[in-house]
C-alpha cells in the first residue's frame, strides 16, 4: 500500500513537473516587440515638387505623352513634398548608379537606424542572438547582415539571415523567421532590419509600366528588437498573436504582376502590370481565409458559418459576397496597419474590410509624408498610431502587407501597454492630418495637359523651368 502511495505521489509530482515545463516553454515561445525605430533621412534628400520636376526634365527619353502620364500618376499618388530619395538621384546621377551609391544609401540608413535602436532599448549589440536583414533589390558580398555584424562587433555565434527579393511584404517574412527560431524555447534577442535600395533601381526609360515605381517608391527603413524572454514582457510594446503568409506565385498573372526586368533598350526597372490589383486582391482573399479564424471572436465565426450554410441551402450556386459583407472585421481588430503601396491599394483594402476613413488615416498620412518605403512602410504607419496616442493596452493591431511573387502577409499584435512614442513623427505629427492631401504638382506642371504634340517644345519648356521662381 505504501509503495502504491509513493508511486502515485511520484507520478503526480512528475505530471506537475511536465505541466510546469510545458508552461515555461509556452511562455518562452512568445514573440514580443520590445521596440522599433524608423529612419528619417537628412533634409537635403527631400524630393520636393521642384526636385521632382528636375528629375523628370533630365530624362531625355520622355516626350509629351510620358509627361502627361507622369503628371496624372503623381497628382493622384497621395504623396506629398517631404519624401526622400537617394543621393545619386538628388545629384543627377540616376542613369549611371554605382555600387558605391547603393552602399552609401544603405550605410546612411544602417548607421542611424541600428544605432538608434540600441540606444533606445539600452541593449548591447553583443547581446543580440539573431539578426535578420531584408533589403529586396540589393545583395552585395559580404552581405548587409555581415556588414552589421562587423560594424557593431557582434558575437561569433550570432545567427544571421539575409533575405532578398521578398518585396514589400518582407518585414513579416523576417518576423516569421524570428518567430520560428523562438519556438526552440531558448531565451533570445532578435534584431530585424528592413529597408529598400532605391539608388541602383531608378528607371530612366519611357516604358509606362516601369515608370510607376519612380512615382511611388521612396527612401526609408526601420529596425526592430524582438524577444521571447518573459522577463522582458513588461518593457515590450506588443505581443505577436498570429502571423499568416500567403503566396500565389503558382499563378502566371500573379507571378508576372511585379517583375524586375529590362525594357526594349536594356534599361533595368520594375515592371508593374495591369494584373497587379487583381493579383493583390486574390492574395488578400486567400490570406483572409486563413486569418479570420485566428482573429475573430467565436461568436462572429459561428455567425459566418450559419450564414454560409444558410446561403448554400437557399442558393447553392450563389457567390458568398453577401456573407462577406456581414463580417464585422472590427470585432477582432482595433487598428489596421496597412501597407502604403498607393492610394489604390489603401482604398481597395478599405472597401474589402469596410473600414472607415479614421481606420485608414494612418496609412494615408504615411503615404503622404514618407511615400511607399517598401517593407518598412507598415512601421511608419504604426509610428503614426503611436504618435497620435491611439494604441491602448489590450488593443489589437492588424498588419497587412503585399509583395512581389505574389504575396500577401498579415499578422496580429496585442498592445501590452499604452503607447505614445513620437519617433520620426514627433516634429510633424501636429500637422497631420492636413486640411488637404492635394499636392501642388498640378498647379506647377498643369501646362503639360494644355500642350499638344504640335505646340510642345521641350527646349523652351526646359529653359522656362530653370528660370522659374519655385
Amino acid at each position: 500500500m505504501e509503495v502504491l502511495t509513493t508511486l502515485t505521489i511520484v507520478i503526480l509530482l512528475y505530471s506537475l513537473y511536465l505541466l510546469y515545463k510545458s508552461y515555461k516553454l509556452k511562455c518562452s515561445t512568445n514573440c514580443y516587440l520590445v521596440d522599433y525605430v524608423c529612419f528619417k533621412p537628412s533634409p537635403d534628400r527631400q524630393i520636393t515638387t521642384r526636385k521632382c520636376g528636375e528629375i523628370i526634365e533630365r530624362n531625355k527619353n520622355l516626350g509629351l505623352a510620358e509627361y502627361k502620364f507622369l503628371l496624372k500618376v503623381i497628382v493622384n499618388s497621395g504623396i506629398g513634398e517631404r519624401t526622400y530619395g537617394p543621393r545619386n538621384i538628388i545629384e543627377g546621377r540616376e542613369e549611371s548608379p554605382t555600387l558605391d551609391d547603393a552602399i552609401e544609401e544603405m550605410d546612411e540608413f544602417l548607421n542611424v537606424c541600428v544605432h538608434d535602436l540600441f540606444v533606445k532599448t539600452k541593449i548591447s549589440p553583443r547581446d543580440v542572438d539573431v539578426l535578420v536583414v531584408n533589403i529586396s533589390t540589393f545583395c552585395p558580398a559580404p552581405s548587409l547582415a555581415s556588414r552589421i555584424v562587423h560594424q557593431y562587433n557582434m558575437r561569433e555565434d550570432v545567427k544571421t539571415y539575409n533575405l532578398s527579393s521578398m518585396g514589400c511584404s518582407a518585414t513579416l517574412v523576417a518576423i516569421d523567421v524570428v518567430q520560428n527560431i523562438f519556438k526552440s524555447g531558448k531565451k533570445s534577442l532578435a534584431v530585424v532590419i528592413t529597408s529598400e535600395s532605391i539608388s541602383p533601381n531608378w528607371y530612366s526609360g519611357n516604358d509606362k509600366s516601369m515608370m510607376l515605381g519612380n512615382c511611388l517608391f521612396r527612401c526609408g527603413g526601420s529596425a526592430m528588437l524582438l524577444t521571447n524572454d518573459p522577463a522582458m514582457q513588461a518593457r515590450a510594446k506588443m505581443r505577436l498573436k498570429c502571423l499568416v503568409r500567403t503566396h500565389i506565385g503558382a499563378n502566371d498573372d500573379a507571378f508576372n504582376s511585379a517583375v524586375q526586368k529590362e525594357d526594349d533598350m536594356g534599361r533595368v526597372g520594375v515592371h508593374l502590370s495591369k494584373d497587379l490589383p487583381k493579383a493583390a486582391m486574390r492574395a488578400f482573399t486567400e490570406n483572409l481565409k486563413r486569418l479570420l479564424p485566428k482573429i475573430l471572436p467565436y461568436r462572429q465565426i459561428a455567425l459566418i458559418v450559419f450564414h454560409v450554410v444558410k446561403q448554400k441551402l437557399v442558393q447553392p450556386d450563389a457567390k458568398l459576397n453577401k456573407v462577406v459583407a456581414q463580417i464585422n472585421f472590427k470585432s477582432g481588430v482595433d487598428h489596421f496597419c496597412l501597407h502604403t503601396g498607393g492610394t489604390a491599394v489603401i482604398d481597395a483594402v478599405r472597401r474589402a474590410l469596410r473600414l472607415s476613413e479614421y481606420d485608414v488615416e494612418p496609412a494615408r498620412m504615411t503615404l503622404h509624408r514618407w511615400g511607399n518605403t517598401s517593407a518598412s512602410s507598415i512601421w511608419y504607419v504604426l509610428g503614426y498610431m503611436e504618435a497620435k496616442k491611439r494604441l491602448k493596452k489590450k488593443e489589437r493591431v492588424l498588419m497587412i502587407s503585399f509583395g512581389s511573387g505574389f504575396k500577401c502577409n498579415s499578422c496580429l499584435w496585442e498592445v501590452i501597454r499604452d503607447l505614445g512614442d513620437g519617433d520620426v513623427w514627433e516634429d510633424c505629427i501636429k500637422d497631420y492630418p492636413p486640411k488637404t492631401l492635394v499636392n501642388p504638382y498640378l498647379d506647377k506642371y498643369g501646362w503639360v495637359n494644355e500642350e499638344t504634340e504640335e505646340t510642345f517644345n521641350r527646349e523652351e519648356r526646359s529653359e522656362s523651368f530653370k528660370n522659374s521662381p519655385w
